[in-house]
C-alpha cells in the first residue's frame, strides 16, 4: 500500500545538511503525488500539534542554510508508551501514515517505536559526530570538520607567532572521528580520542620533544570532547615542557554554518530515497551509507550494530604528524 500522506521531522542535535534532506523529502514526496507534512520541533511536535503542510515553495532557498527549518527538540514525554501512542494518534488524525525521521540513534529508536504503533518510519542519520554504527557517514560530519579545520588554521597564526602549544577540543562525546580527521588535516602533533587510551608522557610530551629536536616550535593537540580536560591538559603540558600552552574549546560553532557540498548532496540523496520508500509502502528502515553507496536497513538491525573505530587511520595520523 502506498502512502496517502507522509511527514518529515528533525530530532536530536541539529546538523548542517538537515535542510537539504528535508527539501528532498518534500519535493520527492510531492513528485509522487502524496501530501507532505512538516513536523516542527521533533517528536515533540507530534504531541503539541506543531504540524504544517509543505509545498514546493516551503523548501525554497534552504539547501544552503545550516540548522533545520523544522527546528528540533528532545521530548521526554515521547519516550513513554503513552507518548508514542499519542504521537501515533496525531498522525492518524492528520492522515499521515509515514514519517521520515532525521537524527541520531535516539531518533531511530523513536522511529522504531512509532513504527510498532502502526506509523511507518524511515530514519536518516543526521549528526555531526559520525557516530551511527550502521552508516559510514552521517549528514553534517563534513561541514563540522571543515569548520573545525578553519578554526584551528586561525589559531595556528597566533601559535606560530608565539611559539605556543594549542590544545583544541572538538566535538565528539563517544566518537573520535571529528578529532581524528581534523587532526590529520591540521597536522596535529597528537590526537586524543575516546576510543584509544593515551599516555600523557609517551603520546604527547615525548612527541613534542622529538619534533622540537627537528626544528618545530609550535604544536597542535586535538582532543575529542569525550576525552575532555583540555584546560588541565594545557597546564600539564606547559609545566612539563616550559612551552606556553593554551586550551580552546570550539563547542557548538561546529554545528552551525552553511553545509558543504558533500552534506548537501548526501542529505539530498538520503532524503529522496527515504520519501520514495514511504511512497512504496515500506517502513521501519534506516537510510545509511555503506561502501560509498546509499542503502536501507531494518532499523532494529541498524541499532544493534557495533561501531568500529578506524584504528588504521589513527595509526597513520600518528606516523605522519611529527
Amino acid at each position: 500500500m502506498s502512502s496517502k500522506a507522509i511527514a518529515v521531522l528533525t530530532s536530536g542535535g541539529d546538523a548542517p545538511g538537515m535542510n537539504a534532506a528535508v527539501r528532498a523529502v518534500v519535493r520527492t514526496g510531492l513528485s509522487h503525488g502524496v501530501r507532505v507534512m512538516g513536523i516542527q520541533r521533533g517528536f515533540n511536535g507530534l504531541l503539541s500539534g506543531e504540524v504544517v503542510e509543505m509545498n514546493l515553495r516551503s523548501v525554497s532557498d534552504i539547501i544552503h542554510r545550516g540548522g533545520t527549518i523544522l527546528y528540533t527538540a528532545r521530548s521526554p514525554e515521547f519516550n513513554t508508551p503513552a507518548g508514542v501512542q499519542q504521537a501515533a494518534s496525531t498522525c492518524r488524525s492528520l492522515g499521515i501514515d509515514g514519517v521520515v525521521v532525521i537524527g541520531g540513534d535516539g531518533s531511530f529508536r523513536g522511529a522504531r517505536d512509532l513504527t510498532e504503533s502502526g506509523i511507518r518510519c524511515i530514519g536518516i542519520p543526521g549528526t555531526i559526530d559520525n557516530d551511527i554504527a550502521s552508516s559510514e557517514y552521517t549528514i553534517g560530519f563534513d561541514t563540522a570538520m571543515n569548520t573545525a579545520v578553519q578554526m584551528v588554521d586561525r589559531l595556528r597564526d597566533t601559535m606560530e607567532s608565539h611559539d605556543r602549544c594549542s590544545v583544541v577540543q572538538v566535538m565528539g562525546r563517544r566518537c573520535g572521528d571529528i578529532a581524528l580527521q581534523t587532526g590529520i588535516a591540521v597536522g596535529a602533533t597528537s590526537i586524543l580520542v575516546p576510543e584509544v587510551p593515551y599516555d600523557f608522557q609517551k603520546d604527547i610530551i615525548e612527541r613534542m620533544r622529538f619534533t622540537q629536536k627537528t626544528g618545530k616550535k609550535h604544536f597542535i593537540i586535538i582532543v575529542a570532547e569525550g576525552v575532555g580536560g583540555v584546560e588541565k591538559l594545557a597546564q600539564d603540558i606547559q609545566e612539563a615542557t616550559g612551552i606556553e600552552s593554551r586550551a580552546t574549546i570550539l563547542g557548538h560553532v561546529q554545528r552551525g554554518g552553511s553545509p558543504t557540498l558533500r552534506d548537501r548532496v548526501v542529505g539530498s540523496e538520503m532524503g529522496s530515497v527515504a520519501a520514495t520508500l514511504l511512497y512504496k509502502g515500506k517502513g521501519n528502515r534506516v537510510i545509511v551509507m555503506q561502501g560509498g553507496k546509499i542503502v536501507d536497513l531494518d532499523i532494529s538491525e541498524a541499532l544493534n550494530m557495533k561501531r568500529v573505530f578506524d584504528k588504521n587511520l589513527y595509526e597513520i595520523a600518528h606516523r605522519i604528524s611529527i
